[in-house]
């Protein structure tokens, strides 16, 4: 008997995640000599790098790496209830909020069930469903942003969870406070509805939907939030989730000991108490977006107005781009696996990074 025949049969079956390709694998492949010839804007990550009050806390804390991390990530808890206004018992730490995702999976889905999600919104939600056989009902966004009423309206009883991503990855838009309010006030009893926030400290506060208090009123509602984009520890793998107390004591049974690391716990601590890190980034973000949407209008290319720190531009045969793109030295998104071929994402870079990126997008487009 082959491991194939000893597996479950559906597993073999099950999508794979792409994502944007990691700088020294596409130097190996293209033949960079030199790996910092190369840019990415693939990701979504900071490019500022990571906090630097992080970056003191884990040098600080490098020597005690021998020890096993708090399995409760008690004191990072304690911290994000400070900070959001919520008890440390409506909160659970994940390995960035993909893991998150896979603990909703594993406490509502089943091959019973299904999930509500936007069409073009973040594709684990549907590899994690799949991961539990549940059914994904897909609802076409409207103007790329979410279709809240189709959506409510897609619901069917064997429905648990509803994913809202805002601002949505990979299209950038956002779903505003008015039109949350009328969703929420009209979800049906047996869902969840499952906020995936990991761009939201990207905007300034005036900007930022409140999704919390939907979680403070009671609400069968899950805020997803993530240190890896505007704090700038993606490679620490640190997230968190804020729900009912009820709700995060189920969450809390599926995670297994030790899932984040001593290291990423204090390094978010730390990156909390950096307003000034956080508002260079947004600032930054801003910038980037601005420059992106002039030097578009002036290609005539068309785009999607961004909330995030990346942005979606039409360019035509997107993968052929892409791969355009990397044979020079700038790592893009294609958006072929979300249904868009003509789509690439371009992550918000340094000053320098955009009008590379921006000068090798015209050329290859000229090629082409």
């Amino acid at each position: 008997m082959t491991i194939n025949e000893l597996a479950r049969p559906w597993v073999a079956g099950l999508g794979v995640y792409e994502p944007g390709r990691p700088i020294e694998e596409v130097a190996r492949e293209m033949g960079f000599q030199d790996a910092s010839e190369i840019i990415k804007l693939a990701s979504n990550e900071n490019a500022l790098g990571p906090s630097p009050k992080a970056v003191a806390a884990m040098k600080k804390a490098a020597r005690q790496m021998h020890l096993y991390p708090d399995g409760g990530a008690f004191y990072l808890r304690q911290a994000l209830a400070k900070k959001l206004n919520v008890s440390s018992d409506q909160i659970v730490a994940g390995s960035g909020s993909n893991e998150l995702i896979e603990f909703i999976g594993h406490v509502f889905l089943d091959a019973s069930t299904s999930i509500v999600m936007a069409d073009r919104a973040f594709v684990v939600y549907k590899l994690v469903a799949d991961m539990f056989r549940a059914r994904t009902i897909k609802v076409p966004m409207k103007d790329f942003t979410h279709d809240l009423d189709a959506m409510l309206a897609a619901i069917t009883p064997d429905t648990r969870v509803v994913f809202v991503a805002n601002p949505n990855n990979p299209t950038g838009t956002m779903v505003n406070q008015a039109a949350l309010d009328r969703f929420m006030e009209r979800i049906p009893d047996h869902v969840l509805v499952a906020f995936d926030e990991a761009y939201i400290e990207l905007l300034p506060p005036s900007r930022q939907p409140d999704c919390l208090k939907y979680v403070r009123a009671g609400y069968k509602a899950i805020v997803l939030r993530t240190f890896s984009k505007t704090y700038g520890l993606a490679g620490l793998r640190i997230g968190y989730g804020v729900a009912s107390e009820e709700c995060i004591k189920l969450l809390q049974r599926v995670r297994q000991p030790f899932n984040t690391t001593a290291m990423a716990q204090v390094a978010a601590i730390a990156a909390l108490e950096d307003d000034e890190f956080v508002e260079r980034t947004r600032e930054m973000t801003q910038e980037g977006i601005a420059f992106f949407e002039t030097a578009f209008r002036k290609m005539k290319l068309e785009f999607v107005p961004s909330a995030a720190n990346f942005i979606m531009v039409k360019v035509g045969p997107g993968r052929k781009i892409f791969d355009a793109m990397q044979r020079a030295g700038v790592i893009v998104r294609p958006m072929d696996p979300y249904g868009l071929p003509e789509y690439i994402r371009i992550t918000i870079g340094t000053r320098a990074e955009n009008k590379r990126c921006m000068g090798v997008l015209k050329n290859v487009l000229k090629e082409a």
